[in-house]
């Protein structure tokens, strides 16, 4: 079997990712130091797919306890990199912060991808990098503005290292750009677990209705769309996972046309903040406790994706709606809630 790292493997995108990969026949390492995450998310991943992953609990940010990964596996054939951190308004608190961190272990990656001749890799990169674009829908060529945080700046300058990196190497890139990935395994044995009060729209909509947060606040009431709150490509984080495959199977049976490739990951539906609210009440049958508050800095005002591209090529169809996205979501947060105290210890390093 084709050996696949993946880095933040414990994070809320990367433990799914792990499970499609899994299920389609690969073999896979993880790398997470889990400063942002839990170790313990791996014992769901092992429930789904009936096997143990191995953790390497490295900082990437040093390299030579990332080279010694490369060292022990040198049968590496592919990396997904998503080790990085990723609150948007953190990153506005924490610039520095936020770019030694995510574009330094990008950095030790790929100098070991280069030294041990891994031939494809997979960058988890955002929406974010086209900033605040003249049009709503964006297209894998819409120009990129300047990024809205320094999160959005980690990942501009990403996709720019990996480029010109590669432009010197034998290793083939996908740059996979996703919007706004939601809700949870259909199994309920993996999902999102927030560090400390949620940044992202969906937990704190899921944690103020089983009563963990008091109230939520909705960021902005007069940008320019149909009910004033911001526009986003909602997506289910299993339709993300299965894009990581595809690109790697696409990179490997050679369907590239350059060594850098880009794909939008979204929907292609923009949904405003409310629409979402309106539809997580609909499924759940809980009225949300909420407030109207001021813009948010660092919030883009509204972007969802044209998917052709990675519709054509990768032959990825994304398979759930809105109302799956809150129904996962939901069904999700009751898990937790009715394992409490199991899941309590579980996630303790969390906060």
């Amino acid at each position: 079997m084709n050996k696949i790292l993946v880095t933040g493997g414990c994070g809320y995108i990367g433990s799914h990712t792990i499970v499609d990969l899994v299920q389609n026949g690969y073999e896979v390492i993880c790398a997470d130091n889990n400063s942002r995450s839990n170790e313990a998310i791996l014992n769901g991943v092992e429930k789904i797919i009936s096997q143990k992953v191995k953790n390497y609990k490295v900082d990437l940010c040093n390299y030579d306890d990332t080279y010694a990964i490369f060292q022990e596996n040198t049968d590496i054939v592919g990396i997904i990199h998503f080790a990085a951190y990723k609150a948007v308004g953190e990153s506005v608190e924490k610039p520095l912060m936020y770019f030694e961190n995510n574009l330094n272990s990008l950095i030790n990656i790929l100098k070991c991808a280069d030294e041990f001749n891994v031939p494809h890799f997979v960058f988890s990169s955002s929406c974010t990098v086209y900033g605040n674009p003249d049009s709503m829908i964006v297209t894998e060529e819409t120009p990129q503005k300047p990024a809205e945080s320094p999160y959005g700046a980690t990942k501009q300058m990403g996709e720019q290292i990996i480029k010109d990196t590669v432009r010197g190497t034998s290793l083939k890139a996908i740059l996979l750009r996703y919007f706004n990935p939601v809700g949870a395994h259909p199994s309920m044995n993996i999902g999102e677990l927030p560090i400390g009060r949620p940044a992202n729209l969906v937990p704190a909509i899921t944690q103020t209705a089983i009563g963990k947060l008091p109230m939520m606040q909705v960021y902005g009431t007069d940008y320019e769309t149909k009910d004033g709150s911001c526009v986003r490509d909602y997506i289910h984080v299993s339709d993300i996972a299965h894009a990581h495959t595809l690109a790697l199977n696409y990179l490997i049976n050679n369907k590239n046309s350059s060594n850098c490739e880009v794909f939008n990951l979204g929907t292609g539906n923009g949904y405003t903040v409310l629409e979402v609210i309106a539809a997580f009440e609909k499924v759940s049958g809980v009225k949300l406790n909420y407030q109207l508050a001021p813009r948010r800095v660092g919030d883009v005002v509204a972007i969802y994706a044209n998917n052709n591209k990675a519709k054509t090529d990768l032959g990825w169809e994304p398979a759930y709606n809105l109302n799956d996205m809150m129904d996962t979501a939901w069904k999700w947060e009751l898990r937790l809630k009715n394992e409490e105290n199991l899941f309590k210890s579980q996630v303790a390093g969390l906060n």
